[in-house]
């Protein structure tokens, strides 16, 4: 039967491999790691150094919990509605045997903070001050530790009680709690004006340095480790779910399976505490680099300037952040551009760093993002651009169910199924049926993100290649050990990692490997 329409090209994109131990490949992370131990791994068992920061009880669940860790934890059973074989689940055989580094828990740098300090700070009226005041408990800590201490750590672990996950987050409401006066008025969000402050010359306008960051406490935390090293974040309520009931004796929050925590919090340890990461794409195309664009409003900020910045991953998998200028980069709801200098210094920046990797320049570097680019802007990336690096311009944009595809049988469209509109556009399935894990890990029918390539250099890539490329950035999120994450980490993670740069104690300083973000 023929239509007089044109018909639209379904296509499919096999799962991306990776790289392990021994030269071996595998599709999974687990298995991989499981199997064969991390890409580049160590020889013989490594000690991780490790500083813990928490309460005596919070203290006392992580090294309850680490000597789990050391020691295995199996996958619990299947539940009632649960299939007998659950393939993305998998036991976790210890941190050792996997990862091929250890610790002893009850070796470990561990300052104390006290819960009643905590408690005090979290009632102080002005929001900004009390998340200031909470997370000053714990960082003075390790500032304490630094200057009186010998020895490096290579990972800050911070251990939290619920109240701080509860009362320091921007969304957090406090309803219910008797606050007490502080420094600043109860409703202040922003620095007074200039004129109010000189009129009292007792006014210490350091007080009001609270309002130059967003009241997060995992921002503010990551923000001030940026220059000491890299950090976790634990809730209490994680590590030891059956200590936090409700009146029924249930777990008062839902946390995945005791294996699957640690499988995601060991990858996380060794990522942040080793030179290279556990694993890494096969097949990468030589010379290619790729460039995740970050833009974030400043805070408070009275000219609405925006913190700019770009991250760049490698065939490593492995990445580095770059800060660009701060300035009026917004110049729509969902839109931002550079002018010429900064685009081109950004650019210029990146590409150098480029070079003292590998020595050599990239062949091809393709810029992904979720706004466009004006002529302004992209004429000063190609001026910053060597003569043969083709520089692409790719927007990644996820959708919210204007586009849906059907399959025949029990399970929604196969993780990898493209549907071309031309050479410019492309649906592509990130997320949906898996065939190695016999199932599709989401609550509905997934949604496509909507790729388009925008501009390029010199010749444009064919979509494939560009789709292809996607998938395989899908699957180096070394945050937690899943087979593979929805969005490519060149877009992923670009609002954490703006969150953080946009807080006070972040604004300066030169790159970061990202580790130090997530």
């Amino acid at each position: 039967m023929r239509f007089s329409e044109a018909h639209l090209i379904v296509d499919h994109f096999d799962e991306p491999e990776l790289d392990f131990c021994h030269d071996q490949r595998s599709h999974h992370p687990k298995d991989g790691l499981y199997l064969y131990g991390p890409h580049d791994g160590p020889r013989k068992p490594r000690e991780v150094r490790i500083g813990v920061v928490g309460t005596s009880v919070g203290i006392g669940y992580f090294r309850s919990w680490s000597r789990r860790l050391l020691s295995g934890i199996p996958v619990p059973p299947p539940g009632p509605t649960e299939k007998k074989d659950r393939l993305h689940l998998a036991d976790f055989a210890g941190l050792e045997e996997t990862f091929g580094v250890t610790f002893d828990p009850d070796r470990l740098r561990a300052l104390t903070v006290e819960f009643d300090a905590i408690e005090r700070a979290t009632r102080v009226q002005n929001m900004h001050e009390a998340v200031d005041a909470v997370a000053r408990i714990y960082t003075e800590r390790v500032h304490k530790f630094r200057r009186n201490e010998e020895g490096s750590i290579d990972v800050w672990i911070f251990v939290v009680p619920e109240i701080v996950y509860e009362r320091c987050r921007p969304e957090s409401r406090r309803t219910g709690l008797t606050l007490v006066a502080g420094k600043t008025p109860k409703k202040q969000r922003a620095r007074s004006p200039q004129s109010f402050l000189f009129m009292d010359e007792r006014f210490d306008p350091r007080i009001e340095d609270v309002f130059d960051d967003i009241p997060d406490f995992r921002r503010h935390i990551k923000a001030t480790l940026l220059s000491i090293a890299p950090s976790q974040i634990l809730r209490e309520s994680t590590l030891e779910p059956t200590a936090f009931t409700n009146n029924a004796g249930y777990p008062k929050r839902t946390t995945q399976d005791p294996a699957t925590v640690a499988w995601n919090i060991a990858t996380g340890l060794y990522y942040k505490t080793q030179d290279r990461p556990p694993w890494r794409l096969s097949n990468v195309r030589e010379g290619v680099c790729y460039i995740g664009m970050v833009y974030k409003n400043l805070p408070n900020n009275r000219d609405n300037h925006v913190c700019c910045a770009a991250q760049m991953f490698l065939s490593e998998g492995d990445g580095v952040v770059f800060r660009g200028a701060n300035g009026p980069w917004k110049t729509g709801e969902y839109e931002y551009h550079l002018n010429a200098h900064v685009a081109e210094e950004l650019l210029g920046t990146v590409i150098e760093a480029y070079r003292d990797l590998h020595s050599e320049l990239p062949k091809e570097l393709f810029i992904h993002g979720q706004a466009s680019f004006n002529d302004e802007e992209w004429n000063a990336f190609c001026r910053a651009a060597p003569k043969g690096t083709n520089v692409v311009g790719v927007r990644i944009r996820p959708t919210g169910g204007d586009a849906k595809l059907f399959r025949a049988g029990d399970y929604p469209v196969i993780r990898g199924t493209a549907l071309n509109l031309d050479e410019k556009n492309a649906y592509l399935w990130t997320s949906g049926y898996v065939p190695q894990l016999d199932t599709y890990i989401g609550p509905e029918t997934p949604n496509p993100l909507m790729v388009t390539i925008l501009r390029s250099k010199h010749r444009q890539p064919e979509m494939r290649t560009v789709l292809s490329d996607i998938m395989g950035l899908t699957k180096i999120n070394y945050n937690s050990c899943n087979f593979n994450d929805g969005l490519p980490v060149t877009v992923r993670f670009a609002k954490m990692v703006g969150d953080i740069l946009v807080m006070g104690s972040a604004r300066e300083g030169g790159p970061q490997p990202f580790k130090f973000y997530i």
